[in-house]
């Protein structure tokens, strides 16, 4: 926790750096990605302060949309889209998922009751190859049911009827740092 701290107390000593954010924000990305620590999406990316409006849920999973119960991903991605006006929305799944690769081995998780249940939301359950450690093919399928729920949502369906908006899906290799990226016309994951 020290160096974390460390960096915090000096972080603040730029204020010429970070002046300009307080004027508001005009992200053109709402990237949807893992909670995971080892995804980073300004790293992956290069972005600075202000270019990515960021939802990071566990698995990266987009819930259903339900107008009479909303959820905090749904504000959140409502928000991203018909208030700041994102352009585009990149679902990034990563290898060695856990929350995937519990689903894909069917793993008991009765004794992480709220991780159990919010995993529920990401059916159907992903197909994969269960000894794969990095759980590639199951989380591809998952990062693919994503997206199409995301069409589901209201202001994404109009958005991309006006052809105001695109969606892409990505997958990330945490041992490699190489990014993937789904093209419909081969629909395969391929380099970018």
């Amino acid at each position: 926790m020290q160096p974390l701290i460390d960096n915090a107390r000096t972080f603040g000593q730029r204020p010429e750096e970070f002046a300009k954010l307080a004027e508001g924000q005009s992200p053109q990305v709402l990237f949807i990605t893992c909670s995971d620590s080892r995804v980073v999406p300004a790293l992956i990316t290069g972005a600075r302060p202000g270019e990515l409006f960021e939802l990071r849920t566990a698995g990266n999973i987009v819930p259903p949309y339900a107008s009479v119960h909303p959820t905090s991903e749904a504000a959140t991605i409502e928000y991203a889209v018909e208030v700041l006006g994102i352009r585009d929305i990149v679902v990034c799944g990563h290898s060695h998922c856990g929350a995937v690769g519990a689903l894909v081995r069917g793993d008991d998780l009765d004794a992480v009751p709220a991780v159990r249940d919010w995993l529920t939301n990401a059916t159907p359950r992903p197909a994969g190859a269960v000894e794969d450690p990095t759980v590639a093919e199951g989380v591809q399928s998952h990062v693919l049911a994503q997206v199409l729920r995301l069409r589901s949502y209201p202001c994404i369906e109009k958005r991309l009827a006006e052809d105001q908006l695109a969606l892409h899906a990505w997958y990330y290799e945490v041992h490699t740092g190489a990014v993937r990226v789904h093209r419909a016309e081969t629909d395969a994951f391929e380099g970018l």
